[in-house]
């Protein structure tokens, strides 16, 4: 709402948003998660979906993991990990059908993440589950998540300022490079994903084997060169009408096509009755 009554259209009030989430909503989303976003401007017919979906690194093959004695990817640790789209996808968006700077989208996030915010349950939940293995396998997790030792209660107020100072890093380069709203979220994308973001993510993920859902420590496969050969796309989205209402959804690269499908085969049902 700050963001709108700041005359920001709806794609920045979204990408806002979205910046929040990952500050307030660690356990859902994250500036290394991915994200699937359909837009539609008003006044035209369509829309479009904007792919965070990042792909598996280039060295995650079936003989890769082969190798490693894996007939199917571990749902935890380094192995499953993918290029992070969520950065990229947002900042795509902004930069397309938005109308504010980085500054002003990102101000909130910066706002939360350095003051604090309250806790929310499910957020002290997924913590507390995770405190055992942040404290013997994952230290710098344990170092921003159990900042007493413990996971924090729910409603009390807690601090990310790790996260901070990454956006505040982010923003300072991109603003270093252009006084053009443009160019500098171009320069903010490189930041992420050829810079210093992508560097750290490329130094810790070879740093050594974690432990994961086998029981084993296995490596991880995603590098630096992973993250900057990967730009988010923007495509049609998929359409498909239903009794009178047009749904939009993403392509192949999500559930998208199976939902269209199964909304085709609803039509020879009297759903009315």
């Amino acid at each position: 709402m700050a963001v709108l009554e700041r005359e920001g259209n709806a794609f920045d009030a979204a990408v806002a948003a979205g910046f929040v989430l990952q500050v307030v909503e660690p356990h859902f989303n994250g500036p290394g998660g991915d994200v699937s976003i359909v837009a539609h401007r008003a006044g035209t017919e369509d829309a479009v979906a904007v792919c965070g979906q990042g792909p598996m690194p280039m060295a995650a093959t079936p003989e890769r993991f082969a190798e490693l004695g894996l007939d199917q990817i571990p749902g935890s640790g380094l192995l499953p990990a993918c290029v992070p789209g969520a950065m990229g996808a947002w900042l795509r968006l902004l930069a397309e059908f938005g109308t504010k700077r980085l500054a002003e989208v990102l101000a909130p996030a910066i706002g939360y993440a350095e003051s604090g915010f309250p806790v929310l349950p499910e957020m002290a939940r997924a913590i507390e589950t995770m405190s055992p293995l942040f404290n013997t396998e994952w230290p710098s997790s344990a170092q921003v998540y159990l900042p007493h030792g413990a996971a924090p209660p729910a409603g009390s107020r807690f601090s990310n300022p790790m996260l901070a100072e990454t956006y505040r890093r982010l923003l300072g380069e991109a603003e270093a490079a252009s006084a053009d709203r443009e160019e500098q979220l171009g320069a903010a994308h490189r930041a992420f994903y050829e810079g210093f973001a992508a560097e750290a993510i490329d130094k810790f993920v070879s740093a050594g084997p974690v432990l994961d859902a086998t029981g084993r420590r296995n490596p991880g496969l995603l590098t630096g060169q992973d993250l900057a050969g990967w730009r988010p796309e923007v495509d049609r989205a998929l359409h498909q009408p239903y009794r009178g209402v047009d749904v939009f959804k993403p392509g192949p690269w999500s559930q998208g096509p199976v939902f269209a499908q199964q909304l085709a085969l609803l039509e020879g049902f009297p759903l009315g009755d």
